[in-house]
Order: C-alpha cells, then structure tokens, then sequence
C-alpha cells in the first residue's frame, strides 16, 4: 500500500483524431484589409469584388475576374496559343522558360494578359485585361502582340478597346525585344486614334514603368482605380534618386487626377456603369 494517494488523478489522455475530414480547416478563410487592417471573411470580400466592405480599400484583382465584373456575361478569348521564344536565353536564378512554365502552372494563362471581346452593358467591346500574379503583369513580346492585335481587330470590326492595366513594366527577362513593344502599342493607338475608334485606358494597382510610360497613358479616357499606385519609378526609386521626401499619397490615383494626369478615379463596383457611360458619348 502506497504511503500517498493521489486525490486529483489526472483524466486519461483522450485519443488524438487523425482523420483530416475531421479536422477544422480556417487558414486562408479570412484575409486583413490593407487599408482599415480589419480582418474580413474571404468570401465577404470575393462577393464585393475584392473592395474592402469596412473601409473601401481596393484590393489586387486577377484578370479573369476582372472581364467577369466588366461584361454583361460570355465572352470570346484570343491569342491563347501566343508563347514567348526567350529571344535571350535569359537565365536568374532560374531560366527564363521554366519561369514561363511555372507561371503558366500557376494561372493557367499563356501570358500576362487575357484578350477577349463581348458585351458591356449590350455594346460590343474588346478588352485586355492585365494579370499581375504572371511575373508581375510584366510586358514581354506577347503581351505587346496581343494588345496590338486587340487594336487591329478593333479597328477592323470598328468596336471601342477597353485595356485594363496592372502591371510592374516593361519584362527585363526579354531586354530590349520588351521595350519594341511600347512604341509598336503606342504606333497601333495611334491608327486606332485616325480611325474614330475610342480608346478607355483603366489603371489599377499598379501601373508603372514602362506600361505608364506608353499605352496605359494614351487613351481617349484615362481611368484609374481608388488608391492605384501609377507612376514610371517606384516611390522609393525617386526619393533615393533626389534625396527629398516625397508628398504625401505620391503616385496614388488621386494625387494623379489632382495633377491633371487622369480624367477620373471611379471606384472598382462603378466601372462598368462609367464605361459604359463613357462609350455611348464616344459613339452615339
């Protein structure tokens, strides 16, 4: 017989579950709002169009989603079967065509671009929507043929072009085959310029390099997104460069609209309705 006994006996260890069906599964069901910091339910925010319910921060889109908030329904793609040659060989810390690859795992897209046509608001109209999560929506020889095709076919069927931007600039994997393309875009604008057909440049979060330095600055309409960060070099860029604290809301859309740089700044659940606005004053 035992000279203790223990009058609080700790509880048998209860058996430990390992079926994952069982298992409560929350990582990546809430997301922080960039703007309020507020955390907010994923499918909260995906039904808003990634526009922050709280405070009305816009949040980064994919293109995909993008053409499905812009048309009515349907719409047909182009240039799916575009790929880029690596007209250097390029290699980082990996070479270029599996970069390519990967990316291409990863969004299921050609390119950083989504080219495509349908209706907004019943008016037929082609538009190109950038994708950011493809090596930062960065412009290379394919992205570039695909806007100008856009606008030949534009031009063609006599249809407004829509090109929504997001994207870090010209794709230095590609050198200066990459930097062609922003005069070859701006020469296409302007045919599409002396053929009568409007042009609605829409800028969102970010914009910069040299994709603001050629087509997302050249429409007839130039359009940005609440808080969209535009400019050729990044803020920290210039401040290093010119040794001056930079203004506050530098770059952002509505320091660019205060600066005359941009017609307006029309929140994400509003475009589709200015646009469409927009292309009946073109047209009608």
């Amino acid at each position: 017989m035992s000279w203790f006994k223990k009058e609080n006996a700790a509880p048998a260890k209860v058996a430990q579950i390992n079926d994952p069906s069982r298992k409560l599964r929350t990582e990546g069901l809430w997301l922080k709002c960039e703007g309020c910091r507020q955390i907010i339910w994923k499918k909260d925010l995906e039904s808003n169009w990634n526009v922050c319910p709280k405070c009305g921060a816009h949040m980064r889109m994919d293109a995909a989603a993008r053409l499905k908030l812009l048309f009515d329904g349907e719409y047909e793609r182009f240039d799916t079967e575009l790929r880029s040659s690596d007209p250097l060989d390029f290699f980082d810390s990996k070479p270029y065509r599996e970069r390519l690859d990967g990316m291409r795992m990863a969004t299921s897209l050609s390119d950083a671009m989504i080219s495509a046509a349908g209706a907004v608001a019943g008016r037929r109209v082609h538009i190109c929507s950038m994708e950011a999560r493809f090596i930062g929506g960065s412009m290379g020889c394919v992205v570039g043929e695909m806007i100008t095709r856009a606008i030949e076919r534009s031009m063609a069927r006599r249809i407004p072009l829509v090109i929504v931007s997001a994207s870090g600039g010209a794709r230095m994997q590609e050198g200066a085959v990459s930097l062609m393309q922003m005069a070859k875009i701006s020469a296409a604008l302007m045919r599409l310029d002396e053929a009568r057909v409007p042009y609605i440049s829409v800028l969102t979060d970010p914009t910069t390099g040299g994709v603001t330095a050629s087509f997302a600055m050249l429409g007839d309409l130039n359009i940005a997104e609440p808080g969209a960060l535009i400019g050729f070099a990044g803020p920290r860029v210039i401040e290093q460069t010119i040794r001056q604290k930079l203004p506050d809301g530098f770059q952002r859309s509505e320091f660019l609209l205060k600066h005359g740089m941009l017609d307006a700044v029309v929140p994400r659940l509003e475009l589709k309705s200015y646009i469409s606005t927009a292309l009946r004053f073109f047209v009608d």
